[in-house]
């Protein structure tokens, strides 16, 4: 009885959350739309824009958009892409890589990492001209995993049972509701083991590795700054300073002037941060 009453209060919780914060970020959703309205306009004199990967990656929508923004202005000749991404999905990970890819195609792209690269972080950013990272910067993690869990002790303990039909042998892989059978193990090793190869020759293309054994750059290590530098997966380490200079420089542009957000997306973003700051202090200080 007391497993039960634990699952509900877990489940409970988010609602508890919205209840708790829907006038505050309802409030800040009518500010960031009425302080937004009319001032949507470029700064048409901008020749650099800030391009930012940040957080965990499960879709490249909104990356795609600064993209489209950037390719928009006429006058942009260079794009700073800023780095603080643990990685994500595989799909959006590759789809972003791509979308820095065909932008360098056009302009030069400096990537500045201010604090984690890895994973389908690193994969996002890779193909950039030029990768300089903060010296307290973490690099890598190259590596493809599939995490599940098996909670059918839990249900037998609370007298739950599954029942389902299928067609298609592998079609309930994965599945949490037992332990995962062993042609199911083998069959996702393999399609793991694909995945990681695409990674990895990815990686030795993009950035022109001369030591291109996986062992050495791509076992699912995160390595310093210092290190990732020998190995090749950056080319400097230096301030976000440096790379304005840096991107200055390829893109011949003397005064940097900076395209900005419209006041809408400042909102909205900002919004987006205090959601995610409250959902997670609230479920710090709730669920233990």
């Amino acid at each position: 009885m007391e497993t039960l009453r634990t699952i509900i209060r877990y489940l409970t919780k988010p609602l508890d959350f919205a209840m708790k914060y829907f006038k505050l970020i309802v409030l800040l959703l009518i500010i960031a739309l009425f302080w937004g309205s009319g001032n949507e306009t470029q700064n048409s004199q901008a020749n650099l824009a800030k391009l930012y990967l940040r957080g965990p990656i499960f879709q490249s929508d909104d990356f795609r958009e600064q993209i489209e923004r950037i390719k928009s202005h006429p006058n942009i000749k260079g794009a700073l892409l800023i780095i603080d991404s643990p990685g994500g999905a595989v799909g959006p990970s590759i789809e972003i890589a791509n979308l820095v890819k065909e932008l360098r195609d056009v302009m030069p792209v400096i990537a500045h990492v201010e604090g984690v690269m890895a994973s389908g972080g690193y994969y996002g950013g890779m193909y950039s001209d030029k990768i300089i990272a903060n010296r307290g910067a973490i690099i890598g993690s190259i590596g493809v995993v599939i995490e599940g869990f098996n909670i059918k002790p839990l249900l037998d303990k609370i007298g739950i049972g599954s029942q389902t039909l299928q067609e298609g042998e592998y079609k309930r892989i994965g599945t949490p509701l037992r332990t995962w059978k062993e042609n199911e193990k083998k069959f996702l090793q393999n399609f793991l083991e694909e995945q990681y190869k695409m990674f990895v020759n990815d990686v030795i293309q993009a950035r022109s590795l001369s030591n291109n054994d996986p062992k050495v750059f791509a076992d699912g290590k995160i390595f310093s700054a210092q290190t990732a530098l020998k190995l090749g997966l950056i080319d400097a380490i230096g301030s976000q300073n440096q790379a304005i200079k840096e991107l200055s420089e390829i893109a011949q542009v003397s005064k940097p002037i900076w395209l900005e957000k419209s006041k809408t997306q400042e909102w909205l973003d900002r919004l987006s941060h205090t959601s995610l700051t409250l959902l997670s202090n609230f479920f710090r200080e709730n669920i233990r």
